[in-house]
């Protein structure tokens, strides 16, 4: 069997999928996107996709060492995310080509269920308290909101009331059972990062997550050390190298992207990685069905999984949702909080090709905003 050819449709709401087919009539799926950049991931993919054409689909170690480590120019968003997606589609040929799901493949099933959560609120967020009970009215047990919008560099007493105030919502809202996470989206300053989470800790957030932004790891032993609240980072470390200063940093919570950080082939590696640390696992996924569904065969077979993200609903999804390019959408039913594992093979998803396709010929140029201090100095967003 031989890879005959690699195709990627640019699809609502902001997605890259790729679909790889073999000689032999297998078509595995991936989604390879850094959002806001996807057609310069599809151009990665397409260079990537030379060297693929020809070879045989399951040697997936060998293709990833290729894929990551053939150029002399390695590594960062564009070129992991690239990878991540051919990786995805692989591991789907694999298990098409066995009869079996992708977390059989990896070594078999530690759980009969992932636990999920919602996202609630926007980037700016704002009404939470309708927003969380109807996601309690769903089934979930857990939900993640923004921590603020536009921040000041040093936070003042009332945009540090703010995000209390807020989290106390969600708080009251989900009640002692249930969880909350809270995204700081890099947009605090170290020093305002200490200050805030100090007056989070009544409030018992599951986890902080990415309370500096990825450059400032340097800072994350001192800030870990300090903070009452649970640590996570990772949605933007594409690699076991990036994730090692975090994890020895002592962070509680590695986020890696199945989309970014080199696919499941590193995934599971990270994963393993963090295990060594006292780390949990709750991989970064505010996109599409097929990154989700390869999270889920990741979650399906990691001992040290905590939780994982998913973005049905979810405020960036216009034109498009989890849901819109699916045949079968019983994966994705969460009951009481979960997704259930299946025994489907492949990543265990059937994708609507013909919907693909038609998304493909009106595409997407999705960016994300630039947002301004008011002064008119840049911000994070």
């Amino acid at each position: 069997m031989k890879i005959d050819r690699v195709e990627t449709f640019l699809v609502p709401p902001r997605w890259l999928f790729c679909r790889v087919e073999t000689d032999e009539g297998v078509v595995g799926w991936g989604e390879p996107v850094v959002e806001g950049r996807a057609e310069v991931v599809r151009a990665a993919v397409d260079v990537l996709a030379e060297y693929l054409l020809g070879q045989d689909p399951l040697r997936i170690q060998d293709h990833w060492q290729v894929l990551t480590k053939g150029g002399f120019y390695r590594g960062g968003p564009v070129l992991s995310s690239a990878v991540a997606g051919l990786d995805q589609a692989l591991w789907d040929i694999a298990g098409k080509t066995y009869g079996a799901p992708v977390h059989a493949l990896l070594g078999g099933p530690v759980r009969d269920r992932a636990r999920v959560y919602a996202w609630v609120g926007g980037d700016e967020p704002a009404v939470l308290a309708e927003h969380i009970a109807a996601q309690v009215e769903a089934g979930f047990t857990a939900v993640k909101m923004n921590a603020a919008g536009v921040t000041s560099p040093i936070t003042t007493p009332a945009e540090t009331a703010a995000v209390v105030d807020r989290v106390a919502v969600a708080r009251e809202a989900l009640g002692p059972d249930r969880d909350v996470a809270v995204d700081f989206h890099g947009r605090f300053t170290p020093a305002s990062a200490r200050r805030v989470l100090a007056e989070l800790a009544p409030l018992h957030p599951l986890f902080a997550e990415e309370p500096l932004l990825p450059d400032q790891g340097h800072l994350l032993p001192a800030l870990v050390a300090a903070s009452p609240v649970p640590i996570a980072t990772g949605e933007r470390l594409y690699g076991r190298a990036e994730f090692l200063p975090a994890l020895t940093a002592g962070v509680a919570v590695a986020q890696p992207d199945l989309s970014h950080a080199g696919g499941i082939t590193e995934v599971t590696r990270i994963a393993a990685l963090a295990e060594t640390y006292g780390a949990l696992l709750a991989p970064h996924c505010p996109l599409g069905p097929i990154a989700l569904a390869a999270s889920l065969q990741v979650a399906f077979t990691t001992p040290n999984f905590l939780i994982q993200e998913q973005s049905l609903g979810i405020h960036y999804n216009k034109r498009g949702d989890l849901l819109s390019y699916v045949v079968d959408t019983e994966p994705f039913r969460f009951t009481d909080g979960y997704a259930h594992r299946t025994s489907l093979p492949g990543l265990g998803v059937e994708v609507d090709e013909e919907a693909v396709r038609a998304a493909d010929r009106s595409g997407h140029a999705w960016r994300n905003p630039v947002w301004r201090q008011p002064d008119g100095s840049f911000a994070e967003w």
